[in-house]
Order: structure tokens, then sequence, then C-alpha cells
């Protein structure tokens, strides 16, 4: 198979048990209790025809005579394959990546946005991985698009200054958070550049490595994790509800 906030309370009180945002703890929660189902519950048999049934399998749209349920899965599968995984490494390293890039999506955008691009960039690492696998009778499994679809949308912003200004009534110093990088700053600023490149790259050489270091291949999803990265980078303005604000500096 392919493999593919809140504060705590400065006085008194608990602290909170997760750090995470709702949706992203809710978002791991169902991934997590997925797994331990077919690990725990399934059978073999019965996770293999789980697999096929929400795996996204490309040859589905070329020849679905040749794949359980024909077509029709194919209207679920770009969004399901993102919730199954094909072992305790793959969950465990998905599930890390989607806390660390999911967290700083939900929390600016909120939680609805955070599934919206999750599903929709799953769906569009499934597209890419169609495009340049469309007779390929392996299921795509694994929450790796929908990652990389956060991934490319938090690295529009994460990477960018904190600014403040002061209010012009009150004098009050006030944050205005970190701007929302262009498109086409990515090519100017170091550090989003410069990890955009690393991670396109190192993706993009997935499909090499066979002639580098013999054997098989590693079997990762690149297509599936560009696409969806492409597609963060691209969407992520549409979230956007705050007008631009100039950065001031607050003393003067």
């Amino acid at each position: 198979m392919q493999t593919n906030g809140r504060e705590a309370p400065e006085h008194g009180g608990s602290q909170p048990v997760f750090l995470l945002p709702a949706a992203v703890t809710a978002l791991v929660g169902l991934i997590v209790a997925i797994h331990l189902a077919s690990v725990f519950v399934f059978s073999e048999q019965a996770y293999l025809r789980f697999v096929v049934w929400f795996g996204f399998i490309p040859v589905r749209l070329t020849a679905p005579e040749l794949v359980p349920g024909g077509l029709a899965p194919m209207l679920w599968t770009p969004f399901t394959y993102a919730l199954l995984h094909g072992g305790w490494e793959h969950l465990i390293f998905n599930v890390a990546w989607l806390a660390i890039f999911g967290t700083p999506v939900a929390r600016r955008y909120g939680g609805l946005a955070m599934l919206i691009v999750f599903f929709v960039g799953s769906l569009a690492g499934a597209m890419a991985y169609l495009a340049l696998a469309w007779t390929s009778p392996i299921p795509l499994i694994g929450a790796s698009g929908g990652i990389a679809a956060l991934t490319g949308a938090a690295v529009r912003f994460v990477f960018q200054p904190v600014e403040v200004a002061r209010h012009p009534e009150t004098g009050e110093v006030v944050v205005l958070g970190r701007r929302l990088l262009p498109l086409g700053g990515l090519l100017r600023d170091g550090r989003a550049g410069l990890f955009s490149f690393f991670w396109l790259v190192l993706n993009g050489i997935v499909p090499l490595m066979p002639e580098f270091f013999g054997g098989p291949g590693v079997q990762i999803a690149w297509q599936a994790h560009i696409g969806g990265f492409v597609f963060g980078l691209l969407v992520v303005p549409l979230f956007e509800r705050r007008p631009p604000l100039p950065a001031q500096d607050p003393d003067e």
C-alpha cells in the first residue's frame, strides 16, 4: 500500500490537558480510533476489505470492474483514505505533523477552516496521485496529503514576525499578528522560501531513489504530498478575514 489556543490560566485553576485546538484534537482522535479498530478489532481479511472500500485506488476510474464496488467509492475515497494508516510508525509520524501544522492554521482561521483545508487538500493530493499513477491498483492511504495542505497554508504565515502598532486613539500597543506572505514573497523570504524549496525537492526526489540506492523504492505517495502542499499554498488567502494592517513601530 502507498502510505502516502488556548493559554493556561495565569492564576489558579487546572492546567489544560490538551494544548491543541479542539478541531485538531478531534481529527487526531478520529484517525487514532480508526487505526486502533483496524489493529485490534478487524481481522486481516476485514481490514483488507476496509482498505479496498475506503482507500483511494486510481484504477477504479479507468477499470472499475477490477475493484470491488466499481466506480462508486470514487465519491468518498478521495477523502476517507486520509483517515487510514498502514502501521504505527506511519500513524505516529502523521499525527505529529498534523499537530505541528494543523494547530497554527486552526488558531488563525478556526477549526472549520482547518478541516476544510485538510479534507480538500486530501482531495487535491488524491487527484495529483491519480494524474501520475492513474493505472495503479495500489490503494493510497494516509493523512499526509491533507497534512501537506496544512503545511503549505501554514508556510504562508508561520515564519513571519509578529507585528505591533500603536492604537491611533489610545496609544496602546496593539499586536497585529503575523502577515500572510504573498505567494511571490516565497522567493524573497528566506525561511519560508527555503522550507518550501527543501520540502518540494525532498518529495520530488522520492521516485528517483531506486536509481541511486537500488531496490524497489520507498513506498511514499510523493504525488499526494506535492499536490496537497501546492493546494495549501494557493488556497489559504481565501480564509483571510482581517484587512491588511500596516506594520508600525510602537516606539514611534
